[in-house]
């Protein structure tokens, strides 16, 4: 493991926008939509499109919480923005700075026969149970799994509310080594434990359910009707659904598709809601969409995505490989990101199972985590990081042509880890 370095002046993560509050960026301001539970209809996707087009650059974000962000909006135009995306059903829903949407459920939520519990109305009362409680920190998030056969797998939240069988969940707290499980309560139940819960962590004052000290997580978890606090490691939730096609009935199918790092475009964003018809479209914490689409028509609408440019098949080797905006969308940013990450992904895929993250800063926004190769963009070269996260202290620095060369020589020669055509250099 790599040890961590100390990060630049300013190397922090930014607030979380909202449409009343965008982010300053380097292509403008950054407006962040919050679909509730994550869902669109295929009018509320062409708003959006719509939105980008009028008042910001065209280009979209898919996030990591399966919301939608448009880039390039300006003083000028981020307030039509916001009323325009009201109208279509698609506002902030609090103006106290706390969380605009509070859960994470898997896509395929609701749809998924082998479910435990109904993962949409839990999420809902629980969304009502957040929005009662003043002072939230603006990043809370409750993950909700059903159990079912795809799930959300592991995610970053501050609480858990995971089926553990038939009309049981199991109520479980973030900490920085993994969720702790504090026990079982019945799904009717598990709304009321998780508003009392948020309003414990609303009074302690926390950013994240993680930073709390072990008395904080106790006090929290007595609140919720968890004494004595006995916690033991929660489980992760099933796997999510890989991009293709998961069949949902003998006449119907889920189509799952990936925006490539994140990033789509107002024309491809109308495009998908051409092809959603009249059923609602479903946003994903792996930076995707999924479609509920006749089985009959299925791989032809497939097909059409991905002549689209998005990920449509599990092997496309863009899945293995994470990326911000980079320069210019991003004002930390100093080199193109997702160019170079396109081109890393081609250069890794001999190298079948290893992961990637191109990083425009040492924030390491796409993902903070440990990668393989993570490369950090620091005065329009990269920082190598082996086997560590963003953060962490780089084994050397390099132009991106150089990194790239010794990448496709450890693909010739069959090498099983990259750490030989890095490891030879002194960091500069």
């Amino acid at each position: 493991m790599s040890a961590r370095r100390t990060l630049p002046e300013g190397a922090r993560r930014g607030w979380c926008p909202s449409l009343a509050r965008p982010m300053p960026t380097g292509d403008g301001l950054l407006a962040r939509i919050h679909p509730p539970l994550g869902r669109l209809t295929p009018a509320q996707l062409r708003a959006v499109a719509d939105g980008a087009r009028a008042y910001g650059n065209g280009h979209i974000d898919v996030t990591a919480r399966g919301n939608l962000q448009i880039r390039g909006v300006s003083e000028a135009s981020a307030a039509p923005l916001a009323c325009a995306l009201a109208q279509a059903g698609l506002g902030d829903t609090r103006d106290d700075g706390g969380p605009q949407r509070l859960t994470l459920t898997a896509p395929l939520a609701g749809l998924d026969p082998t479910e435990q519990i109904d993962v949409p109305a839990l999420a809902r009362a629980v969304e009502a149970a957040g929005l009662a409680v003043p002072g939230l920190p603006p990043k809370t998030l409750v993950a909700i799994d059903g159990g079912g056969a795809h799930g959300l797998g592991t995610v970053e939240a501050d609480f858990f509310l995971f089926a553990e069988g038939p009309g049981q969940v199991a109520f479980g707290l973030a900490t920085e080594t993994g969720p702790l499980r504090c026990g079982v309560l019945l799904e009717r139940q598990a709304a009321g434990a998780i508003g009392l819960a948020l309003a414990a962590f609303a009074e302690i004052g926390g950013r994240r359910m993680r930073d709390l000290d072990a008395h904080g997580r106790a006090v929290i978890a007595a609140v919720a009707g968890f004494f004595p606090f006995e916690p033991t490691p929660l489980a992760p939730a099933p796997a999510p659904a890989a991009p293709g096609l998961a069949a949902l009935s003998a006449d119907r199918a889920a189509l799952l598709v990936q925006a490539p790092f994140g990033r789509c475009t107002a024309d491809r964003l109308e495009q998908v809601a051409a092809l959603a018809g009249a059923q609602d479209v479903r946003l994903s914490a792996e930076r995707g969409l999924a479609l509920v689409v006749p089985a009959s028509r299925s791989a032809v609408l497939q097909a059409e995505l991905a002549r689209a440019g998005f990920i449509v098949t599990p092997d496309d080797p863009r899945r293995a490989v994470a990326a911000c905006p980079g320069a210019p969308a991003c004002r930390s940013g100093t080199t193109p990101v997702p160019d170079h990450a396109a081109r890393l992904a081609q250069a890794l895929a001999p190298l079948a199972g290893l992961t990637a993250h191109v990083s425009g800063c040492a924030k390491g926004c796409a993902h903070p985590g440990p990668a393989d190769l993570t490369l950090v963009g620091r005065d329009g070269a990269y920082d190598v990081v082996l086997a560590g996260p963003p953060s962490a202290e780089p084994a050397t620095r390099l132009a991106f042509e150089v990194a790239l060369d010794r990448i496709r020589k450890a693909a010739a020669a069959g090498l099983p880890a990259l750490d030989p055509v890095f490891q030879d250099d002194v960091p500069g």
